[in-house]
């Protein structure tokens, strides 16, 4: 099982479960079956830390609403604040800080990363409730440094980035990712607009990334779950 790749960052998995035609929206995989076989596929992956969207997050563990800040005075600089829980991540990307969390996110052991433009009353407030942060880059979220850090101070030796769409190609575009692990459910969305397992490029040049097919295997009675390395 490889771990970090030498370059002072984790090794990185994109992790997706997705219908024939790529697409990824929670309520239509849900209905592909075999499910289940999706994570205990990320168990098989062995990584410290889960990383989701601010969407996939929003949608799945987040609270209703929004954070408003009452002084939007900007944390301004690189930072970051390990609450020392111990286990597995649950990495969140926030850029601006909108999201609201409950008081058990700390012992699910939440990371969150924004950017140094957001607020520092966000990060009080992680931190008052014992939630892990990550603030750095001026303007957005500077990924691969984030991804530095991660190592550096939380210890974290492998990751899987498992959405959305957008979160993924970003990982993609900043030639962060070491591995995909795609699992393919038997069924077609085929809805227009629908997100897809890598969306969002605004490039129409960008090139295409070509990787290597590292493995092929069938899952259950349906899934197949394919992986590829760069």
């Amino acid at each position: 099982m490889e771990s970090n790749n030498g370059n002072g960052r984790p090794y990185i998995v994109c992790h997706m479960m997705s219908s024939v035609d790529g697409r990824i929206d929670c309520s239509m995989t849900e209905n592909l079956g075999d499910t289940d076989a999706y994570y205990a596929a990320l168990d098989e992956l062995e990584c410290d830390a889960d990383l989701s969207g601010r969407v996939t997050m929003q949608m799945h563990t987040a609270l209703p609403g929004t954070f408003k800040a009452t002084d939007s005075t900007p944390i301004g600089r690189e930072e970051w604040r390990n609450a020392g829980h111990g286990g597995k991540y649950e990495i969140a990307i926030d850029t601006h800080g909108t999201l609201l969390w409950p008081d058990s996110a700390a012992q699910d052991n939440l990371l969150v990363i924004t950017d140094e433009a957001c607020p520092r009353q966000y990060h009080d407030r992680l931190t008052a409730q014992g939630i892990s942060w990550i603030a750095c880059g001026r303007r957005g979220i500077d990924l691969s440094r984030a991804m530095q850090i991660l190592r550096s101070e939380f210890s974290v030796e492998r990751l899987a980035v498992v959405g959305g769409g957008h979160i993924n190609a970003a990982f993609l575009t900043a030639g962060l990712l070491d591995e995909v692990s795609l699992m393919v459910g038997a069924g077609i969305d085929g809805r227009k607009g629908m997100t897809a397992v890598f969306d969002g490029i605004e490039d129409m040049d960008y090139p295409t990334t070509t990787i290597k097919l590292v493995g092929v295997k069938r899952v259950g009675e349906n899934t197949v779950w394919i992986r590829y390395k760069k």
